[in-house]
């Protein structure tokens, strides 16, 4: 079943705050290959290696993308393993005289994989839950090319935590001490990443309608470090090349004294480096529509408010969103 997920983004200069409702569900096409029984074995896949895609499904929080910032993905086949992840995260640009960047995401991902053990006598699944908290800094320059196109350097730190919560009552488990299994039972994987992003940033204001655009590739490597489980140490890199536009135009009608306008988004995110196919696919492709209420006519601290419908797809994968934004 697809899950309930909420999201807060931005784009370009400004500040905003947004809540989005998503169901974005699909199979994953990765097939889990059992191992040979033996004493103390975790089996239908390697703790370590599943460890390692968690890092790497960590990179797709690194940066605010709305086509991975809500996410929801099942085997069709199994139910294993399932995974969700909702991010918070938004950006902005000071001022046209000092154009200091500044951006942040704060993310939160579920993964569930079931592991299979044995004493050599006795096999038994294992459910585990694994918690992932991230969050990422940008700190980033214009510099402006025309006065409606900047190029922007942006660097970029993040820092990440997994936790896994192993749910069994006294079993065949209690004499066990494989690190595999050392780690399933509150284990983690803290990780730290650096690295940066090259952007440009389009922007076309005119009083009948308003072009956005973001062309953005970012590289970022991450690394445990500290008190990880000794099992699942390791590192991903996060590489990713995303188009973001949105499009808006007044409707006709009027709301609040100003024009009510309508809203039209596309965004394209392709994925590199171990970010690629962890999920099943590699690229996810974002439209969106919705309508757009301006109150800057009376004095409120919020300016714009948006509602949007945004329908994401990709290979194995695809869904439905509703968001609900507030400009500052």
């Amino acid at each position: 079943m697809p899950a309930l997920r909420k999201h807060c983004s931005h784009r370009a200069s400004g500040a905003c705050a947004a809540l989005l409702l998503s169901l974005l569900s699909g199979p994953s096409h990765a097939q889990v290959t059992p191992g040979q029984l033996s004493s103390n074995t975790v089996i239908g896949g390697n703790v370590k290696q599943h460890a390692d895609a968690v890092l790497a499904i960590m990179s797709y929080t690194t940066v605010p993308d709305v086509t991975t910032s809500n996410l929801s993905v099942n085997n069709g086949a199994t139910g294993n393993p399932s995974f969700g992840q909702t991010q918070f995260g938004g950006g902005f640009t000071l001022s046209r005289s000092f154009p200091l960047y500044m951006e942040g995401t704060l993310a939160y991902s579920r993964y569930d994989p079931t592991f299979v053990a044995t004493d050599g006598a006795q096999q038994r699944a294992v459910p585990t839950k694994w918690n992932t908290f991230s969050g990422t800094v940008g700190l980033g320059w214009d510099f402006r090319i025309t006065d409606e196109l900047a190029f922007r350097p942006i660097l970029n730190g993040t820092i990440g935590r997994v936790s896994s919560d192993l749910k069994v009552g006294q079993t065949i488990f209690n004499r066990v001490t494989d690190s595999n299994l050392q780690f399933l039972e509150n284990g983690s994987l803290n990780a730290y990443g650096y690295g940066g992003s090259l952007m440009l940033d389009y922007e076309h204001y005119r009083e009948n309608y308003e072009i956005d655009a973001e062309l953005r590739a970012t590289d970022i490597y991450l690394r445990s470090f500290g008190s990880t489980s000794e099992a699942v140490q390791g590192s991903a890199t996060a590489q990713q090349l995303s188009l973001w536009t949105r499009w808006r135009a007044p409707t006709g009608w009027h709301a609040l004294d100003r024009p009510v306008r309508y809203v039209l988004e596309a965004a394209y995110s392709h994925y590199f480096g171990d970010s690629a196919g962890v999920l099943g696919f590699n690229d996810l492709t974002s439209l969106g529509v919705g309508l757009e209420l301006d109150s800057g006519r009376y004095p409120v601290i919020v300016t714009r408010t948006r509602a949007m419908v945004r329908y994401v797809f990709g290979r194995n994968v695809h869904g439905v969103s509703f968001g609900f934004a507030m400009s500052f």
